[in-house]
């Protein structure tokens, strides 16, 4: 049988793996062998496509407004900001 050596472990790791060990009378070895068997036997998620899941967002914003009123709405509720320090017409 092989054997694994770690070191330099994070010392919340260690007191971690080391209590939830004792909850499971097991040794740290045993918890830590435990924990990676659970890990590889999850099923795995397989990759998504991200091309599938944008185009699955479309049509979840439904407004029934035009885009003039929406912007027009945008524009109403914008709050007035002198953060710039000039009005240059950029930024205002």
């Amino acid at each position: 049988m092989a054997t694994l050596q770690v070191r330099d472990i994070d010392d919340r790791l260690y007191q971690y793996l080391r209590t939830s060990a004792k909850l499971q009378n097991r040794s740290i070895s045993q918890e830590v062998i435990t924990i990676i068997q659970k890990h590889l036997n999850a099923p795995q998620n397989s990759p998504k496509n991200a091309t599938l899941e944008f185009l699955a967002l479309s049509g979840a914003w439904k407004d029934e407004r035009t885009a003039d009123d929406i912007i027009s709405d945008i524009k109403t509720h914008r709050t007035p900001s002198d953060r710039f320090g000039e009005n240059n017409g950029v930024f205002d």
